[in-house]
């Protein structure tokens, strides 16, 4: 109803100033405007929750006390017929043949064994559905429940063929998680306190992942691969925003558990926890800064600085004083820097990160050293990680008046690099054994969006794995390159009702 009250009005200024007796000329570039600013209303008064400061994972907005939805210019009081209720969610549907192998020794001494391998895989890998609940004078609360590669599913059956025994068995090995439930209170739009599980919005993928907000059919690689993804603790946090384009979060959060570390992704299994509760001996920071100042240009610097060592239940704090490894502190220090531009057609996104672990030699030693059926993989950890990439589209439908203006559809073009390398620093380690943990990564691709929240997308990528030394003595590629075909229907949407 309001999106044709808001037309009617549009309809009766133009009327008026075409009428006029001193007549003002309207040009297309000021009734574009106009346009562009009654969708802005319409977009307030429909979803207030994609307002104001966006929440690093589900694009819900912080709500500002006494119903008051905050635009850059416009203050718009929210209906009394609208509902304090939200509801959206995100997910992908997936398919993909990699031209390589999946063979867990692939990367062992003999990898031309595996050249001429290939497999595909069927997936959902998330699906995630958010409620989110506006209580008044600046309460709110958001949750989210996420189900990844189709949530899990057992059963208990009676086999025939073993005398009736009762037997259970694992149908589906996705996963169920609630990834976020927090509390908030606003107070204003510069001072917003939040509690419980939430995303911690270390880099440009925590931040911007929901499905449309990245052309490739999977997330980027290079940070998924070396840090969490989507990564939530509970926590406590500080945010806001200002008039001018500006906006802040700062967390307290427990701190990762290096027992978990590993050579493939880094620091990255070391977030969440394997118990039912999350060990909190040592503690942990984390910042975020937006500028949105500018017409399409958002730019992000984040940070991550925390211990980890101590996060363990294979000693108790006294041992660990007590022992060689009184002094090791596991420090992780992650910094990030990501952007995204989005005008004339034109969509640009890209992100840089590095991070680096102290007494990574040490921490190796310690896992390496832990008993069979403990929680870590035993494996090498580097002290240094890193993972940047770029990716450009252009909206051919952007040429096309009727298919962009009155259908409202976009068709990219893109291409995206990446290059990223979970060990990309290590102490005392005289070999390349673990050069496939580097690699490039070049994709090519189109989105096509029949409607806004829904997404249609190909890609052809191909992994471009390093260099290293062989056995003669000789540098060379050791592994075999990863060509990739995909294809995938995503969607994301948030409504109030």
């Amino acid at each position: 109803m309001n999106k044709y009250i808001n037309a009617f009005i549009l309809l009766i200024v133009c009327t008026l100033c075409a009428n006029a007796e001193d007549s003002i000329k309207v040009s297309r570039n000021d009734l574009k405007a106009l346009l562009q600013r009654v969708e802005r209303l319409e977009q307030a008064q429909a979803h207030p929750y994609k307002l104001g400061y966006t929440d690093a994972m589900t694009g819900a907005s912080t709500q500002m006390p006494k119903d008051t939805v905050k635009t850059d210019s416009t203050k718009v009081k929210a209906s009394k017929r609208s509902g304090r209720f939200t509801i959206g969610g995100y997910g992908e549907i997936t398919a993909k043949h990699c031209f390589y192998s999946n063979n867990y020794l692939r990367y062992g001494k003999n990898p031309e064994k595996y050249a001429n391998d290939h497999y595909g895989e069927f997936d959902l890998p998330h699906v995630v559905i958010y409620m989110g609940y506006d209580f008044g004078k600046g309460w709110s609360m958001g949750t989210e429940i996420e189900f990844e590669h189709g949530g899990t599913e057992s059963a208990i059956e009676i086999e025939e063929e073993e005398g009736g025994e009762y037997e259970s068995e694992i149908e589906r090995g996705g996963e169920v998680a609630l990834e976020q439930f927090w509390l908030q209170k606003a107070f204003n739009r510069y001072a917003i306190l939040r509690a419980g599980m939430q995303v911690i919005p270390v880099g440009g993928l925590n931040a911007h992942h929901e499905s449309t907000e990245y052309f490739g059919v999977y997330r980027n690689e290079g940070e998924f691969t070396i840090i969490p993804s989507t990564w939530h603790e509970v926590a406590l946090t500080f945010m806001g925003s200002t008039q001018n384009g500006w906006h802040y979060q700062a967390m307290f959060l427990p701190g990762l558990d290096s027992d978990r570390f590993n050579r493939k992704n880094w620091v990255k299994p070391g977030a969440g926890s394997p118990y039912e509760f999350k060990l909190a001996n040592v503690f942990a920071g984390a910042a975020r800064v937006d500028y949105t100042g500018v017409p399409g240009l958002r730019l992000s610097l984040s940070g991550y600085l925390g211990n980890s060592f101590r996060n363990t239940l294979s000693k108790s704090i006294s041992e660990l004083e007590a022992s060689a490894y009184k002094n090791v502190k596991g420090t992780v220090s992650i910094g990030s820097f990501d952007f995204a531009y989005k005008g004339y057609g034109v969509v640009v996104r890209g992100s840089a990160t590095y991070g680096h672990l102290s007494d990574a030699a040490a921490i190796t030693q310690y896992n390496i050293a832990m008993r069979k059926g403990s929680v870590s993989s035993k494996q090498w950890v580097a002290s240094d990680a890193i993972a940047a990439g770029i990716e450009a589209g252009y909206d051919f439908f952007s040429l096309n008046k009727r298919l962009s203006e009155v259908k409202r559809q976009k068709f990219y073009l893109f291409a995206r690099y990446d290059y990223y390398d979970s060990m990309f620093k290590y102490d005392n380690k005289p070999t390349d054994m673990y050069s496939w943990c580097g690699r490039h990564r070049a994709a090519l691709g189109i989105n096509y969006y029949p409607i806004e929240q829904i997404g249609v997308k190909a890609e052809f990528a191909y992994g471009i794995l390093k260099q290293g030394t062989r056995s003669d003595g000789s540098r060379g590629k050791l592994y075999n390159d990863e060509p990739q075909l995909s294809i995938g229907i995503v969607y994301a949407g948030f409504y109030q009702l």
